[in-house]
């Protein structure tokens, strides 16, 4: 398992467009995952407020919940976003990083589905959450 989670990781933040925002692995395990993504001077949408821009905030959640999926170990095949519902609570806090956290709570033969939490300085006050499915691409 300990092999799992990190070609899940690596998978996960080679993707170019994670590669790109630079979000980082920080931990999976049993349908659970755990990214970040640093604060950059790039990836701010109003250069007057220094706050991330939601685009990577929804970028972030995306791949945490693919990431949790696969670390259920159940799976050795692509998946895809089907569905993704992210509720925005506020905005980040200024020159502020990311961290998501994603649980992957039930599967069935042909869909995932996830729950995750995006957060800044403090976990009980949250960014936004997300509902998401996936697709399990079986071939």
């Amino acid at each position: 398992m300990k092999l799992i989670r990190k070609m899940v990781g690596h998978a996960m933040t080679m993707a170019p467009h994670a590669a790109a925002i630079g979000l980082k692995f920080e931990s999976a395990e049993d349908g659970r995952g755990r990214m970040s993504v640093p604060w950059r001077e790039d990836l701010v949408a109003d250069p007057e407020s220094g706050v991330i821009a939601s685009g990577v905030v929804t970028a972030l959640l995306d791949h945490c919940c693919g990431m949790a999926v696969n670390a259920t170990g159940k799976i050795n095949f692509p998946i895809a976003t089907l569905d993704l519902r992210i509720d925005y609570m506020r905005p980040a806090a200024p020159r502020a990083g990311l961290i998501a956290e994603a649980h992957c709570y039930k599967m069935t033969r042909s869909i995932a589905f996830v729950r995750a939490e995006a957060w800044d300085v403090d976990q009980s006050d949250l960014v936004a959450t997300a509902q998401a499915a996936f697709i399990l691409n079986r071939g």
